[in-house]
């Protein structure tokens, strides 16, 4: 046999074959597809002419595999699968005859690509087991090959990813595609820009239109510096496909017909299919149901006899909708159940839930148009069997994506699947279905350190279009794995909350979904829906709050009131108070201008105002059944306290001020409240129990943040060294009556300090302290991304430090991921952040809106952190707040007032205090008297609203 390893560029043959190779191939980048497959046809009939031998057939073999990568490039399916088994069966036929090391190679590597070809038929035409035993084989194969440009390696880690995308498994497949592009050298030209097209399809299938366009642009530059011009028409159709879900109905249609056109001229007739499918669904969308239905039964015509049975099935269920919006519903359930059937026998649990998300859909949409009579209360029943195991287990598929990112917009998709539970829960009138579901939603993820379990993901439910695939993962281990793991927070499933003895949240629903679909939806660790045990005979109420369109609410008394009930919001309502307490908030990222507004014109600032503001929010927020419990458990019993968990919509609400009457009767005037952590916070042992009052409090006092000066904008929170008396007299006290870190010689030294970076803070802390109080910078990360872990506190920390945010300048923030993952993601020995950072029982963060995490699904933030750490409570702030300087020039406050610091002293005290909650919300109360008395801009409840305590 011939030795080489490059049959592009090498003499391997001899003419007229090396010739024909080269020019078949450049038939092929051009798309070229019938002249590239007649050329190759041209070669077999001469190769056969020639004396059988090892040589010959492996020239034959080596054919026969480029005819596969145009048969596939042409969707030409059965041509693919003969030409891919011959090619192997020579393969086979040879794998015995002497060879020299560099034929060896040019084997193997045929070998792959025949392997990967075989695999890509497998998938497409729905056989995705089998698919995956060819991969495995390759990756066997992969390790006897040289591969110096890593360019199979990466088309092997490209063959999975696609793989994964067939199966639905989005949150599997991103991890492995972006650590194959991450590891894939430039040399490997062909595979870059193909790993950078599977990218963007799994951002367009999971909601991240923007990331999406992005791949899709640079796989553009990709394929025109190859010439490739098939892969840059069919980016046309993935960008159709972008252009549709954000509603540009005009762009996706010229787009798609565009790449239509292409794929037809070309005989493209698989990729025609899924554009075809997809113009119906457009077509659909526009009320055309005539050309919907035309298009979708074109489509599954062409699918048919490719033999793609997976897109086929998608097609089928778009035809399903189709049927029901005419009005034929035995065409109906005959496509949605054969549908079905296709995902069941392919192991598409997810897919399975589309389909009865749809059914469940069509029976609410039946409901509403027609009257059920007796049979009403069966209808919803068999509605809500469908559509409630269906959506939590799309809920439970954000599990497997790796950011929180990409969490959050999967969540946009499967939340729609929760407002139609909701829907069915309040039309069967089932108060205890309601409550279980919303102590079900407020439980929240669970941080997981470990590693993620093998479970597939969900598809939307409009199927993603079944664009050409390529290829097939690497299986990751070690460091590749470490990396991949520390891209982002992962999270567990919730746990499950125990109701009762005898009862978990939803438990048939669960067991319905986790039987079902094949995914766990709880974790096995399990919760009280709320734990009593500690508290004392004061009467205590816990309020939770979801959002599910509507803002639903339930409540439970314990503590000596007995008593439990369910609120619900109009959608409406909710939303008109959030923006109005919204627009009377310094927005986050506005600065000095924020504020400034807040002051001029913000309703926190204006007597009238903010009474109006209140009474908006306490009617949209407080049903009166829980009001009226809460007066007459108050003339009963005392003054209860109020434990609210928020929905990240009402995050920022301030409870204190909601007006109960128009007699401006306030929460705060009845009750005491403090703000609660989702129920799957587990918070760490990190501090020994004997914590005695002998340790120190460790203050944070306004530290100076490397490269930035004092005015700019992470300068000085409090101003001047020793030019703040109420504060040097904080430092003083602590000095006077206990230990105190860091340690100084005078009370000014605290402020403004260069030393108090993470090291330092991690030292203190793990010597043991009984408090901290940060007062200085922090960083919000934006609402939109979902990741509250991005949130930063700004301490001392310069460039040699290391974390896991980038530098600002010369200045690393310690951020929230730090104190949860800690050095795991950098170093093989690395500890976790409770190690690092064991938060002392009692801390406050007094910065912009340090407790934001809270507007997060994810709670995973700067107060999170702290009580994952071991904190038993952590005083935080609702919003950005403004500084002593900000009153001043702002405000037109006196020099001599300092509301800041008194906020500041305030909360210092009440850590001291046995009870600080209720000696927190004493001092709020005063507050709130002396606004009402002396409404002036330093006593504006801007400043003092925006702390809570928040606990777990």
């Amino acid at each position: 046999m011939t030795d080489s390893t490059n049959p592009q560029h090498l003499q391997l043959y001899g003419d007229p074959f090396d010739a024909g190779f080269a020019r078949a191939h450049e038939h092929h980048l051009a798309a070229e597809f019938a002249a590239a497959s007649d050329l190759y046809a041209e070669l077999l009939v001469l190769a056969d002419s020639l004396e059988d031998s090892p040589d010959v057939r492996f020239l034959r073999a080596h054919l026969l595999a480029d005819l596969t990568s145009v048969h596939l490039s042409a969707s030409d399916l059965p041509g693919a699968d003969d030409t891919s088994t011959r090619s192997h069966a020579l393969l086979d036929s040879v794998a015995q005859a002497p060879m020299g090391p560099h034929g060896r190679q040019l084997w193997l590597e045929l070998q792959l690509r025949t392997m990967m070809a075989r695999s890509a038929v497998l998938s497409t035409t729905g056989h995705l087991d089998e698919a995956l035993d060819w991969l495995d084989q390759a990756a066997t194969v992969l390790t006897e090959f040289t591969d110096p440009d890593g360019l199979r390696a990466a088309e092997l880690g490209l063959n999975r990813v696609l793989l994964l995308i067939n199966r639905s498994e989005w949150g599997k497949a991103e991890e492995h595609a972006s650590l194959v592009l991450a590891t894939t050298p430039p040399t490997a030209t062909e595979a870059i820009p193909r790993l950078q097209t599977a990218l963007g399809s799994i951002c367009t299938a999971t909601g991240r239109y923007d990331l999406a366009e992005d791949y899709f642009a640079q796989a553009e530059q990709g394929f025109q510096v190859l010439r490739d011009t098939g892969e840059v028409q069919t980016l046309l159709a993935h960008r159709a496909y972008v252009a549709m879900e954000r509603g540009e109905l005009d762009e996706a249609e010229q787009l798609f017909t565009q790449a239509s056109t292409y794929f037809e001229q070309q005989r493209r007739y698989g990729d025609l299919a899924t554009c075809e499918q997809a113009r119906s669904h457009l077509a659909d969308l526009r009320g055309d149901t005539a050309n919907a239905r035309a298009l979708i039964t074109t489509s599954l015509d062409r699918f048919a006899r490719l033999g793609a049975s997976i897109a086929a099935a998608d097609s089928k269920l778009l035809g399903a909708q189709h049927a029901y919006e005419r009005g034929d519903i035995e065409e109906l359930k005959r496509l949605a159940q054969e549908a079905r059937d296709v995902y069941q026998a392919q192991e598409l649990y997810e897919r399975c839930a589309q389909v009865d998300l749809m059914l469940a859909r069509t029976l609410e949409d039946n409901l509403n148009q027609t009257d059920h009579g007796d049979h009403e209360r069966a209808s919803v029943d068999t509605a809500l069997s469908l559509a409630l195991p269906a959506a939590l287990t799309l809920a439970a598929a954000r599990h497997d994506f790796v950011t929180a990112y990409a969490r959050n917009q999967w969540l946009e998709l499967a939340n729609d699947a929760m407002r139609l539970v909701f829907r069915l829960a309040v039309r069967r009138e089932d108060q205890g279905l309601l409550f279980e579901l919303v102590e079900h939603q407020c439980a929240g993820a669970a941080l997981a350190l470990g590693a993620p379990p093998a479970v597939a993901a969900a598809a939307p439910v409009f199927p993603e279009p079944a664009m050409k695939t390529y290829g097939s993962p690497l299986t990751l281990g070690g460091v590749a794995a470490d990396a991949a793991a520390s891209v982002g927070l992962r999270v567990a499933p919730p746990p499950k909350v125990r109701m009762s003895a005898e009862r978990v949240a939803l438990q048939e629903y669960i067991a319905a979904a986790e039987f079902r679909y094949r995914r766990p939806i709880v974790d096995e660790q399990e919760v009280p829906f709320w734990n009593t045990s500690e508290l004392t005979s004061r009467p205590v109420v816990q309020i939770r709050l979801a959002d599910a369109g509507d803002l639903f609410m339930t409540w439970t008394w314990a503590g000596g009131a007995t008593g439990f009930g369910t609120g619900r919001g109009p959608a409406d309502e909710v939303d008109a108070a959030v923006r109005e307490l919204a627009a009377a908030l310094p927005g986050a990222g506005e600065g000095a201008d924020g504020v400034r507004r807040a002051f001029a014109s913000g309703a926190l600032s204006d007597q009238r105002g903010e009474a109006q503001l209140a009474r908006t929010l306490g009617k949209a927020l407080l049903p009166d059944g829980l009001t009226a419990q809460l007066r007459h458990v108050l003339e009963r019993a005392g003054r209860p306290l109020v434990r609210i968990q928020p929905s990240p919509r009402v995050a920022q609400v301030p409870w204190e001020l909601l007006a109960l009457d128009d007699a401006d009767t306030r929460l705060l005037d009845l009750a005491d409240v403090v703000t609660t952590a989702p129920t799957s916070l587990r918070r760490q042992q990190t501090q020994p129990s004997n914590t005695t009052v002998d340790w120190p409090v460790v203050l944070v006092l306004d530290p100076r943040v490397p490269g930035f000066r004092a005015d700019s904008p992470l300068g000085s929170v409090l101003g001047p060294p020793g030019s703040d008396p109420d504060l040097l007299a904080l430092v003083q006290r602590h000095a006077a009556t206990g230990a105190v870190q860091p340690h100084t010689a005078t009370a000014p030294d605290a402020f403004r300090r260069t030393d108090l970076n993470r090291d330092w803070l991690s030292d203190v802390l793990r010597s043991g302290a009984r408090r901290l109080l940060y007062v200085g910078h922090v960083t919000g990360a934006p609402v939109e991304g979902g990741q509250s872990e991005d949130g930063a506190m700004h301490l001392s920390c310069g460039p040699e430090t290391t974390g896991l945010t980038d530098l600002t300048r010369t200045h690393r923030p310690l951020s929230a991921k730090d104190l949860l993952l800690g050095t795991l993601p950098l170093h093989s020995d690395g500890q976790p952040g409770t190690r690092i950072w064991p938060a002392p029982p009692r801390v406050a963060l007094i910065g912009c809106e340090t407790g934001g995490d809270l507007r997060f699904t994810e709670s995973f933030g700067l107060a999170t952190a702290m009580l994952h750490n071991g904190a038993h409570l952590v005083t935080a702030t609702r919003w950005p707040l403004p500084t002593n300087h900000a009153f001043h020039t702002l405000a037109g406050v006196p020099t001599t007032t300092r509301p800041l610091s008194e906020a500041i002293t305030a909360v210092d005290t009440a850590h001291d205090h046995p009870d600080p909650t209720h000696h927190l919300n004493t001092w709020q109360r005063t507050q709130l008297t002396t606004w009402r008395t002396k409404p002036h801009p330093e006593n504006s409840p801007l400043l003092w609203a925006a702390l809570t305590t928040i606990v777990v």
